[in-house]
């Protein structure tokens, strides 16, 4: 194995790429490589961690051993201190696949953040015996590995996996009935979780809380509708997933700039974004105190009401704006000059009472908007000029095709003025006629690549204002993983308590995976969680079924020994596989389950 880069320029930029790849031997004497791992791009210490490590492994490619086996047809056996055994080697079987290595890894980032510890007295086991604790923990696994239902988890997933060998309990966990019922039991002590979570932030990754970004996003159902008259928070309104056939609800979401979940609010799906911040403040300062802290949100979140009530409690916020605001400032920000934040992206600030504007300009988003915007700009005029020289075409069937053209368009469509043939009105070149805008086209040239920022933080550069709203990209990620890796959607359940525990579960997995994301980054910046996941998912466990003469069954849980990438994956993460489980010895015919 060996470090491969590539060498790629994007945006006018060269940015060098990693992976871990390996030599592969084919018929004819031909090499091929296999890429093992994608690494991203590392800074020069952590490639010398992953050589050294790649080093060390190569090094004992070449060890060895030997094993002593006594068949069963054997005579004698040489007298040794331990019990001698003859084996069937005949009739050895190898029985129940199932995945280990990833169910070990999720177990093993809830114990790094010592979440027995918050549950053990809030999931007591119950009189018949329930384990509540490890039922949590298995559906928090499962949503981490390969979200599904909980019907799924009974019905295909746990007996596909080692969750029952590394938890210590038999198919009894993943009854129906003892899942929903899990979930009727978490979600009241979702706040007192929130505070748990702040300290194990802390501890570790010395996670700070001055800087909140703050974020909401939709979540939608696959099922029927309630009633208008019901109390319930599944509602049709503004669909962030393009799907305004589905009710939904709103989830609001609170992390900090590494990404870490902080707190998370579950609102009706008709809930408007501006009236969820004030709430959210109050909940905050009741947690952390009132010491000076920086919310980041993006534009549409907060009302000036609420900015205005921040500026009286002191609370710092930098804010997207709405570009309607932009033609307000556009005179005098004209009259400020330009400040150099990066080499492709510049500032300009104006000053107000209580307040400051930041105007960006990034040279790459320019470059990348121009572009869309001609591309589309460009598919829109011909098809218009096709529509126009179409043949026995009616108006109603030219509204309709336009209004086609209109949603490929986007905001194109707005640069071009259309003049429409009346009612009775037959379709021709006279009738129908379009036009380039020259004023707005000109005033989308001037704004392609350029926002406003609202802030009222003190003593921050210009510069450092702008690099801290990029760190908004960590909530969107955070939302990316919920709906992809982690599947928060669609959500099939009807209740709304059980709904609630569902994103509660959710958000569990989330935390889990925020951990896993913070530990892969510190040493390679392109390794995923989801990566890591499928690496470590390779890793299987078989029993190994070793009659003996006497009639009796030696059975070994075995897992599989790593391949050699997800072995150099464990070495570059800390993380060490525990000891094989011990045998068990079982009556003749009787099968470990």
């Amino acid at each position: 194995m060996f470090l491969r880069s590539k060498l790629r320029r994007k945006d006018g930029k060269e940015h060098r790429y990693w992976s871990v790849v390996e030599n592969r031997r084919v018929r004819g004497g031909g090499v091929v490589q296999r890429q093992l791992l994608h690494l991203g791009e590392l800074n020069d210490s952590q490639r010398a961690g992953w050589v050294r490590t790649i080093e060390v492994l190569d090094g004992n490619r070449e060890r060895t051993r030997q094993l002593a086996l006594f068949p069963d047809d054997r005579a004698r056996s040489p007298e040794l201190a331990c019990e001698v055994v003859h084996i069937r080697l005949g009739e050895i079987e190898l029985r129940k696949p199932r995945q280990w290595g990833a169910c070990w890894l999720a177990l093993h980032l809830w114990d790094l953040l010592r979440l027995d510890e918050f549950w053990q007295s809030r999931l007591p086991v119950s009189r018949k015996g329930t384990k509540w604790g490890n039922v949590l923990k298995a559906l928090v696994a499962y949503r981490l590995i390969a979200p599904g239902s909980e019907y799924r988890f009974h019905r295909q997933w746990y007996d596909a996996s080692a969750l029952g060998d590394l938890l210590g309990e038999d198919f009894a966990l993943a009854q129906k009935d003892k899942l929903y019922r899990c979930l009727d039991l978490v979600l009241e002590h979702r706040d007192d979780l929130f505070e748990y979570l702040r300290r194990q932030w802390g501890e570790l990754f010395e996670a700070q809380f001055d800087v909140l970004l703050y974020d909401l996003t939709s979540t939608y159902f696959e099922s029927d509708p309630p009633a208008p008259s019901a109390d319930s928070k599944r509602r049709h309104g503004y669909s962030r997933d393009h799907r305004p056939d589905c009710t939904q609800m709103v989830v609001a979401l609170v992390v900090t700039p590494d990404g870490l979940p902080v707190a998370y609010e579950v609102y009706a799906g008709n809930t408007h974004e501006a009236s969820t911040l004030r709430e959210f403040l109050d909940r905050v300062e009741s947690r952390y105190g009132r010491a000076r802290r920086t919310w980041l949100m993006d534009r549409g979140i907060p009302t000036e009401e609420t900015l205005e009530e921040m500026r009286r409690r002191g609370i710092d916020y930098l804010v997207g704006t709405p570009k309607g605001r932009l033609s307000k400032l556009e005179k005098p920000l004209l009259e400020q000059p330009w400040i150099r934040a990066r080499e492709s992206v510049s500032v300009k600030v104006l000053e107000q009472e209580e307040e400051f504007y930041v105007y960006v300009e990034s040279k790459d988003r320019v470059a990348k908007e121009r572009s869309m915007r001609r591309r589309k700009l460009k598919r829109l005029w011909a098809r218009l000029g096709e529509l126009r020289a179409a043949k026995r075409l009616s108006r109603d069937d030219l509204l309709m095709r336009l209004g086609a053209a209109k949603k490929e368009a986007g905001r194109a469509w707005r640069l071009v003025t259309i003049q429409l043939p009346g009612k009775d009105e037959p379709v021709n070149a006279t009738t129908f006629c379009y036009e380039l805008d020259r004023e707005k086209f000109r005033l989308a040239i001037r704004r392609e690549g350029r926002y406003l920022l609202r802030s009222n933080m003190q003593s921050a550069a210009p510069e450092q204002v702008w690099e801290n709203y990029l760190l908004l990209t960590r909530v969107e990620q955070a939302f990316n993983d919920l709906k992809g890796d982690l599947a928060i959607r669609p959500i099939h359940h009807q209740k709304d308590t059980r709904i609630e525990a569902h994103i509660f579960l959710s958000f569990l997995a989330y935390c889990l995976h925020a951990t896993l994301r913070n530990i892969a980054r510190r040493h390679a910046a392109g390794l995923t969680p989801r990566a890591v996941l499928e690496k470590l998912a390779a890793i299987q466990m078989i029993d190994v079924h070793l009659p003996t003469i006497d009639g009796k069954q030696i059975v070994l849980s075995r897992y599989t020994q790593p391949e050699q990438d997800v072995a150099l994956l464990l070495t570059q993460l800390g993380l060490t596989l525990p000891a094989q489980p011990p045998p068990k010895v079982l009556a003749s015919g009787k099968v470990a389950v």
